[in-house]
């Protein structure tokens, strides 16, 4: 079984921090939701567990932070093409986050941008052609 990650993201407003991720192309799992959390699916792997500040404090002694005046973690998921990249930051504007809160990189066979949600978690989008990254990255020499 492949490993899964769940990203557990404290959010001010449930309801708006679910309707945004739907909105940007993830999907519920019910199973993992009530009036404290949504589980959010973005793929087989990858789940973001949106949970409010009474919910997260139990996992946690530590202060939660507020992520639109500091920054713990980016959060990056990958992309088919450098249109779903530009799709999905569309989206997350569109729905109420912030596009681009960091510069977009563009080296050719690596195209990304940013958003920010609701609560100023910072995720980058990011496509990459393997075999052309390959070519200029290549691995390490054979000893």
């Amino acid at each position: 079984m492949a490993k899964l990650i769940f990203v557990n993201l404290p959010v001010t407003d449930l309801a708006r921090a679910t309707a945004f991720y739907e909105a940007i192309g993830a999907r519920r799992n019910l199973q993992f939701c009530d009036d404290t959390a949504s589980c959010m699916v973005f793929s087989e792997t990858i789940h973001a567990m949106l949970l409010t500040h009474e919910k997260f404090r139990l996992f946690t002694p530590k202060p939660i932070a507020d992520a639109r005046s500091s920054s713990a973690v980016l959060i990056c998921l990958s992309a088919e093409s450098r249109d779903e990249v530009d799709t999905m930051v569309a989206s997350a504007d569109a729905a109420g986050g912030r596009a681009d809160p960091g510069p977009k990189q563009d080296h050719g066979f690596m195209y990304g941008r940013s958003f920010e949600d609701p609560d100023g978690h910072i995720w980058e989008v990011m496509w990459m052609d393997m075999a052309a990254a390959a070519e200029v990255q290549p691995g390490p020499a054979a000893a």
